[in-house]
C-alpha cells in the first residue's frame, strides 16, 4: 500500500469510505511550502479546479490514507488521472507522528480561475469531517467563487 494525500473533497473520510473501501484513514497533517488554489477552469463543468502549487510561505491541510492498488485505480478515474488532467506528484506530509512521503494529485492545467460556490463548500465540509482547524474551514469559505449563473 501507499500513502495519499487528500487536500481536496477526498479530504471526507465518508467520501474516501465509499471510493476506496479497503483504504484507511491514517492521520492528518500538513503540506508545508504549498499552496491551494485553482485552476483548468475550462475544464471544469461548473469553475476552477481544486489543486495544489508549491508555496514556500503556505501550507495545506490533509488527510493521509493508505491506499491498495486496487484503490489507487479506482481513484485514478475518479481524480481523472487516466486522461492526464490530473498528475501524481510526490509530496512530504508533517503529522503529528512525523513526517512521511505521499502522493497528491496536482492538476496539470494553468493557475486561474475561479471555482463555484458549490465546489467551495463541499471542499470545506470536506476539510471539516477530517478534523482541520476552524481557521483553516473559515478560510476556505471565505475563498472568493463563482455563483450560479456566471
Amino acid at each position: 500500500m501507499t500513502l495519499y494525500a487528500a487536500y481536496g473533497t477526498n479530504l471526507d473520510p465518508l467520501r474516501m469510505g465509499e471510493r476506496c473501501p479497503h483504504s484507511p484513514l491514517q492521520t492528518t497533517g500538513w503540506l508545508t511550502g504549498w499552496r491551494l488554489t485553482f485552476g483548468g477552469e475550462e475544464h471544469g463543468w461548473d469553475g476552477a479546479l481544486t489543486t495544489i502549487v508549491q508555496d514556500p510561505f503556505e501550507q495545506v491541510f490533509v488527510a493521509v490514507y493508505d491506499v491498495t492498488p486496487r484503490d489507487e485505480s479506482v481513484l485514478d478515474g475518479w481524480e481523472m488521472a487516466d486522461s492526464g488532467l490530473y498528475r501524481k506528484t510526490r509530496v512530504r506530509v508533517s503529522t503529528l507522528l512525523g513526517e512521511s512521503v505521499a502522493w497528491a494529485y496536482v492538476l496539470d492545467a494553468f493557475e486561474g480561475g475561479l471555482p463555484s460556490a458549490y465546489n467551495i463548500g463541499v471542499l470545506a465540509d470536506a476539510a471539516e469531517a477530517a478534523g482541520a482547524p476552524d481557521d483553516y474551514v473559515a478560510g476556505l469559505r471565505a475563498r472568493p467563487c463563482r455563483t450560479t449563473g456566471t
